[in-house]
């Protein structure tokens, strides 16, 4: 793909995994996302640094996971290959530890795009991309386990990061969640973030409007909605919190000036008792 302006002839709309891999600096993309992207951008300018700061919350998530001795993670909706990735920042991070990944997407061009990266660029023993839909449950985890690369028996951190937002509340995302979280024994964590209308921003709200046009039209919700999500597990600190404040290391640039709300991803990390 790297940015052809030659698209196949189905692919009419917009992705929302093309336009977030565009707004990233990455090169899958195709013109129609990335006149998309800029038309948003044009409305929230802030939306590229939102992005990132969502990517770097994701990094200080895995570490924290590492740290709890976490060897495992499975991420759903885990979108096109870019930088950041959860088995770099673990292999970066602690590289005796032998982290196992599983990445799962339902777009065909991203899973694609992922086994070609992960087969020259990682180790295939240990790092593995599925091809299925976050609302298939069973089927959906049958294949990552299937891959042979999770143990279901070891903790397990589940990434389910801007993902949630592309689900309608009719299709009740939080039930569908809620089966993953008990296939996974205690001591698994969980990594969530959701794009949120808890600013009141009217920018947020014209640009999930437009996602209509896209493949993946988006729904806010609210701090306590997103809350939710994670059930009976137990938040850590600091809770749910905009992406840019949960557990800053320094290594973040301080776009936002003393106003967090501008990222507006909501993002929590939880465990299991």
């Amino acid at each position: 793909m790297s940015g052809s302006d030659d698209k196949p002839a189905a692919l009419d709309r917009p992705s929302s995994a093309r336009v977030y891999d565009y707004l990233l600096g990455g090169t899958h993309h195709y013109a129609i996302d990335r006149a998309f992207a800029d038309e948003q951008v044009a409305v929230a300018p802030d939306m590229p640094y939102g992005m990132r700061s969502n990517r770097e919350f994701i990094g200080r998530a895995v570490r924290l996971a590492l740290r709890h001795g976490i060897r495992q993670f499975v991420d759903i909706g885990a979108g096109l290959p870019s930088q950041g990735q959860a088995h770099e920042i673990a292999d970066e991070t602690d590289p005796e530890a032998g982290a196992r990944v599983v990445y799962v997407d339902n777009e065909e061009i991203a899973h694609a795009h992922s086994e070609i990266l992960l087969a020259e660029e990682a180790d295939p023993r240990r790092h593995r991309a599925v091809f299925g839909d976050f609302s298939d449950d069973e089927r959906l985890w049958q294949r990552v386990l299937d891959t042979g690369v999770i143990d279901p028996r070891e903790p397990t951190c589940l990434l389910v990061t801007a993902l949630l937002h592309f689900m309608p509340p009719e299709k009740a995302p939080e039930r569908t969640l809620a089966f993953y979280q008990d296939r996974l024994p205690s001591g698994s964590m969980l990594v969530l973030s959701h794009i949120s209308d808890a600013d009141h921003r009217p920018d947020t709200h014209e640009v999930v409007a437009n996602y209509a046009r896209t493949t993946n039209p988006a729904f806010l919700r609210s701090r306590d909605e997103v809350a939710a999500l994670f059930g009976d597990w137990e938040l850590v600190e600091p809770g749910v919190v905009w992406a840019v404040e949960w557990r800053p290391d320094g290594r973040e640039e301080p776009w936002w000036d003393d106003d967090p709300a501008r990222v507006r991803y909501l993002a929590g990390v939880a465990t299991k008792p």
